[in-house]
């Protein structure tokens, strides 16, 4: 029985909900048309807004679109009267060109030579020399050389005078003050003489005229001294003829002379092995000075010595020679004979000290040239090795030191040769003398036993 009350419990609650539900629902939907209903209108009053509008634009574009065609009718008009203007000028400048060649009639000829003429004069007035006196002249030259019209005639008088002033000035030596840009940068005024169209001269030396810059510079190194020897005289003479080297090139040779290496550069090519051949030459030198020093004052001595042979002196050999015949007049001459030449023996280191050694120092040298041609071509085939043959200035420097070592040994070799002659020589005459008195005194001791 309660089981039943309590099941019909339950479906009655159920019944309650679903009712309740069933209503809500009803109550949403209602809600829902009205939002559609609304929204339907609001919709509607934006279509006619927006259609509203896109009218309101349509008639603004259609006026914008007639005033562009209006526009673009009054370009094509433009166009076709510049066109024909265009056409009409082109006809009136070929008319007007061959009215001009009509009425130039040999000018035109006139003006290609003109023009011709300006630019040959340009490259010769604007390098010479003679414009370090007289600058300036090429303007004109290089603005009639590019002119598109006929020069009228102060221009065709510009370009005589600097033609003539050309060919004048290059038949002159004259001197003039000028502005002299020395290697440092600084600038000095000094008095320069120009010989022709040839060279530039002044106390310096040689100069150059650098064209480029319009500057006038001393050379980055004079020639040989027998040549830049001739200005100071050559400047310094007022009157009659005076020698000075010219160089005809108008500059090249001379600056050709000045990339020769001087002594003392051909001096430093011969490196280590160059300064060791100085060395061997310098030592032999000395030497040999010092030897002939010594034997000059030796042969002095004995030379006065000769004529007192009656008082021995112990400061030469010779004097020592005879007090030691003093000293042993009571011995026979074989016995004699034998003091004397120890005494001689004793002599000779002391007279002999040295010229060996020169001798040695001569062979010597050539055979250290010979080390420096081997090193300086080892030197050579390194250099081909890695740098290849295609620049022959990276194999100079070994090659200068092959040729100039060899020289410089031999040139070592030779005065050592010739001053070991001279003190070997030396040396063997006061040898001569020793041993003729020697003999002499032997001699003479011999006849008195004889006796």
């Amino acid at each position: 029985m309660n089981k039943f009350i309590k099941t019909a419990a339950v479906a009655a609650t159920l019944m309650l909900t679903a009712g309740i539900s069933t209503n809500a629902a009803a109550n949403q939907l209602d809600d829902l048309l009205k939002q559609v209903k609304a929204d339907r209108v609001s919709v509607a009053k934006l279509d006619k807004k927006r259609e509203q509008e896109f009218l309101a634009a349509r008639a603004d574009k259609q006026a914008l679109l007639k005033k562009a065609q209006a526009e673009r009718a009054a370009e094509q008009a433009r166009n076709a009267r510049l066109t024909k203007a265009f056409a009409d000028n082109e006809r009136m400048l070929t008319t007007k060109e061959a009215e001009l060649e009509a009425a130039k009639g040999d000018l035109g000829e006139m003006f290609g030579v003109v023009r011709r003429a300006s630019g040959n004069a340009y490259g010769t007035i604007a390098t010479s020399i003679v414009s370090a006196q007289y600058p300036g002249r090429e303007a004109t030259l290089d603005k009639l050389a590019n002119a598109k019209e006929i020069p009228v005639l102060s221009e065709l008088e510009e370009l005589w005078f600097a033609m003539q002033t050309e060919m004048t000035e290059s038949g002159k030596i004259t001197s003039f003050e000028a502005e002299v840009t020395q290697l440092d940068g600084s600038k000095s005024s000094q008095q320069i003489t120009r010989i022709g169209s040839f060279n530039l001269v002044s106390e310096q030396g040689y100069l150059n005229y650098n064209d480029e810059q319009g500057q006038i510079q001393p050379l980055g190194k004079q020639p040989d001294g027998s040549i830049v020897g001739t200005v100071s005289p050559f400047i310094a003479m007022t009157s009659g003829y005076a020698p000075l080297f010219l160089d005809p090139s108008k500059g090249t040779i001379l600056n050709l002379e000045t990339q020769k290496a001087t002594l003392e550069e051909r001096f430093h090519q011969g490196g280590t092995v160059g300064y060791v051949i100085a060395g061997v030459l310098a030592f032999g030198l000395l030497i040999a000075i010092e030897r002939l020093v010594f034997l000059f004052l030796v042969g002095g001595k004995i030379a006065a010595q000769l004529k007192n042979r009656t008082t021995p002196n112990a400061n030469n050999p010779l004097g020592r020679l005879l007090q030691v015949y003093q000293d042993n007049k009571n011995v026979d001459a074989e016995t004699l004979e034998l003091k004397l030449d120890e005494a001689i023996l004793r002599e000779t280191p002391k007279i002999e000290r040295g010229i060996n050694i020169i001798k040695i120092l001569a062979a010597i040298a050539p055979l250290l040239g010979l080390l420096g041609t081997v090193v300086g071509m080892i030197g050579t085939f390194q250099s081909i090795t890695l740098y290849g043959t295609g620049d022959p200035k990276i194999m100079a420097g070994d090659i200068s030191m092959a040729l100039v070592t060899t020289a410089q040994g031999l040139i070592a070799a030779l005065p050592l040769i010739l001053v070991h002659s001279v003190v070997a020589g030396r040396g063997k005459s006061i040898f001569h003398i020793l041993d003729e008195q020697s003999a002499g005194i032997v001699a003479e001791i011999a006849e008195k036993e004889k006796q």
